[in-house]
């Protein structure tokens, strides 16, 4: 499993500091609580961006690094969306939504052969010289659920159950030597189970935290999710507020096949995502 165990530090630091102070006595009238019922966060994401990848069976081919052998971009700026909703009286049950979208291209020429396997199972190897253009698309879909089983006016910590939703479009082609039209589509719906945890320093000042995992093994599958984050946000008007934030963001598929739902895949995934995100908040 990835697991980040700078991120956990922060995370469990991050709670005792504050479970050093006494927490207030639980107030059963919500609307005096600091945890809003609507919110909604449109931000920009500055992130570096690192991604191997290795097409066909398991075993067969080379793992190139993306960004390094077909010249794709180590940073990427994005939009992010995300937001929540307090559905009940007490505010404990929550309901999240999440999305990001990454488009990336490639055009070089590479320097050493690239071998992979096509979907018929035949061998083909790009030779060195050739003029590769490449892509890699990936939007990322994610709702979940959260209980807040501990709630008082500073501290909301919560337990959570989530899904992803992975559409991704990976393109090589090539001319030269040998021309390759070579295309891998499928999507990756993979559930998180996680942790979060929201501190109200001040009326206008909240640090948050959160941490999600996910590993799984089926037959010839496995995948695996590690996502933290943890935010200062500063809320100076009633609806609207600011947030900067340090996400970090690890998936890895391993597939031959259609052992998974919804993966028909054969090869080896890593992606990974670290940046920081300047948000507005608007909240209710």
């Amino acid at each position: 499993m990835l697991i980040k165990k700078n991120s956990l530090y922060i995370f469990f630091a991050a709670s005792l500091i504050f479970f050093i102070k006494p927490a207030l006595a639980e107030n059963p009238n919500s609307s005096d609580k600091p945890w809003k019922k609507f919110n909604v966060d449109v931000g920009y994401l500055i992130s570096t961006i690192d991604t191997s990848l290795n097409l066909g069976a398991q075993g067969l081919g080379v793992e190139v690094d993306v960004e390094k052998f077909l010249g794709m971009d180590t940073t990427s700026s994005v939009f992010k969306i995300k937001g929540f909703w307090r559905f009940t009286e007490n505010r404990r049950h929550r309901l999240d939504f999440k999305w990001s979208s990454y488009r990336r291209d490639g055009y070089r020429t590479i320097l050493e052969d690239f071998t992979f396997e096509d979907k018929d199972g035949n061998e083909i190897t790009i030779p060195a010289g050739s003029k590769v253009n490449s892509n890699f698309d990936l939007d990322m879909y994610k709702a979940s659920y959260s209980y807040s089983f501990f709630q008082d006016d500073r501290i909301d910590l919560a337990g959570s159950v989530g899904l992803y939703l992975m559409p991704i479009d990976i393109g090589v082609n090539s001319t030269g030597l040998i021309e390759v039209n070579e295309r891998e589509n499928f999507n990756a719906p993979l559930p998180t189970f996680g942790l979060r945890a929201d501190f109200a320093i001040t009326p206008k000042w909240f640090l948050r935290s959160s941490l999600e995992v996910f590993y799984l093994e089926i037959d010839q599958f496995k995948g695996s999710i590690y996502e933290s984050t943890i935010a200062l946000e500063y809320l100076p008007w009633k609806h609207l507020g600011f947030g900067l934030a340090f996400d970090t963001f690890n998936l890895h598929i391993e597939a031959n096949g259609e052992d998974y739902p919804e993966i028909d895949f054969q090869g080896e995934l890593n992606f990974n995502i670290t940046g920081l995100l300047l948000y507005v908040k608007m909240f209710f």
